[in-house]
């Protein structure tokens, strides 16, 4: 999987889809910052995230923007998305693969160097990292720091990503320690002071 820098954002979807969504994400994704975009919508039927996600598609693939979807491969076979994200509670990866065959497989791998090389191992394409800060999207359980980043890239060249609170504030020091992504949602959806688009070219 190519690692572009410019494209550090792993772009994930707000809790809830509102009228101006689709608007703001069209613009966001002209900015040439994101590389990826995850459907991650927990309360909704799933013919709700079949017509949300159709919509959504769209616009990734206008944006060159591969699109993943969160925790259902059968999902992300039915929408034809880019890749499925997986926790450690989710489809076993193997399970996934002979689902998805080709498509993108991530990885969550909290603060632990045991599920890298597990995910490592099984073939992920890309394995994801934290919780690094406070982050208003999500309950912390794990917390990690920036040490595991470095630790991982002795050893691997595959991608990883770093999430967990993220902001215009601390990102560059992820970057700076061998995070190729970022994943980013309450920083641009729930931004009380910066409009999405705003908020976004504020990570430069």
């Amino acid at each position: 999987m190519k690692i572009n820098k410019k494209k550090f954002i792993y772009l994930i979807s707000p809790n809830k889809i509102t009228n101006s969504f689709y608007n703001d994400l069209k613009l966001i994704l002209k900015t040439r910052k994101v590389s990826f975009f995850q459907l991650r919508l927990k309360s909704y039927s799933q013919s709700k995230k079949m017509i949300i996600g159709e919509k959504i598609k769209n616009i990734c693939k206008k944006n060159k923007v591969k699109f993943i979807i969160n925790d259902d491969p059968l999902l992300t076979l039915k929408l034809d998305a880019d890749g499925c994200h997986l926790g450690q509670k989710d489809m076993n990866i193997r399970v996934a693969k002979k689902i998805l065959g080709k498509k993108i497989i991530g990885i969550t791998c909290h603060n632990s160097i045991i599920l890298a090389r597990k995910a490592i191992k099984a073939k992920a394409d890309y394995i994801a990292f934290g919780a690094f800060n406070q982050s208003k999207t999500k309950k912390i359980k794990y917390v990690a720091s920036v040490k595991i980043l470095n630790k991982i890239k002795k050893f691997t060249k595959i991608p990883t990503v770093a999430i967990g609170g993220i902001n215009a504030v601390n990102y560059k020091n992820l970057l700076l320690n061998n995070a190729n992504f970022l994943a980013i949602s309450g920083y641009i959806w729930k931004n009380k002071k910066y409009k999405p688009l705003e908020a976004i070219k504020r990570l430069k």
